[in-house]
């Protein structure tokens, strides 16, 4: 049963076809999107690799199609295209539809608070390698956007995040639970949101919070070039 290739069409059949939403126009976004995909899945491929190499986590034949490309299985190189793709999707959707920056307000004091805790669950946590490496990276991601970016995207994407929790529980879940993806627990701290490592959620963040910096930096780079005047 090919359900992991089944799990990324559903998470990516629906975004794309609503993606010609006469409102939302996310094809238009494509330009910046598919460049910020890149990025993402390049870096993450390689974290992939790694951590299957080092026994941290690996995958259930039983639920692939066997195809492997740099040694991952073909859907989990997917995962890295088909996911951000709707979770950036989501954001996009709800900025369409939700004029006020709802989480604005709260969004500096909640990063400076995930920066603190994450850190230092990180340096608690040296030895579980999935647990110190995400969380030190996820907290030096929002380091970056409060001191370097501001908060302007980050109300945003906090909702987007909360949002996005919905399909992650789903999808993920079914993951976890068959399992089609295991976990070594020495690398974790072993809490389960029922069998999805608490770890996964923070992961999550930070591949979403990578393709939407990436995503709206491009963006605004080209706003800037069609606003800017022209010398004469």
């Amino acid at each position: 049963m090919y359900i992991y290739l089944y799990l990324n069409i559903f998470t990516f059949i629906f975004p794309l076809l609503l993606s010609f939403d006469k409102k939302v126009a996310f094809y238009k976004s494509w330009p910046w999107l598919w460049p910020a995909i890149g990025v993402n899945a390049t870096l993450f491929i390689v974290w992939d690799v790694l951590f299957t190499r080092a026994g941290i986590w690996g995958f259930n034949p039983e639920y692939l199609t066997g195809i492997y490309l740099f040694n991952l299985p073909l859907e989990e190189v997917l995962f890295f295209i088909t996911v951000p793709y709707a979770c950036v999707f989501i954001y996009a959707v709800l900025n369409a539809y939700i004029n006020r920056d709802l989480l604005q307000p709260y969004a500096k004091p909640l990063a400076v608070t995930l920066v603190v805790i994450l850190a230092l669950l990180a340096v608690l946590n040296l030895g579980r390698m999935y647990t110190s490496i995400t969380f030190a990276l996820l907290a030096a991601m929002l380091l970056v956007h409060v001191w370097v970016f501001g908060t302007r995207v980050l109300g945003r994407f906090f909702l987007a995040y909360l949002v996005h929790l919905v399909p992650f529980l789903l999808v993920n879940g079914v993951l976890t639970y068959l399992p089609v993806v295991w976990y070594n627990n020495e690398h974790n701290l072993g809490l389960r949101i029922v069998s999805i490592p608490v770890e996964d959620t923070m992961y999550s963040m930070l591949m979403l919070l990578l393709t939407i910096s990436v995503y709206e930096g491009l963006k605004q780079r080209y706003v800037a070039k069609q606003f800017r005047p022209s010398i004469v």
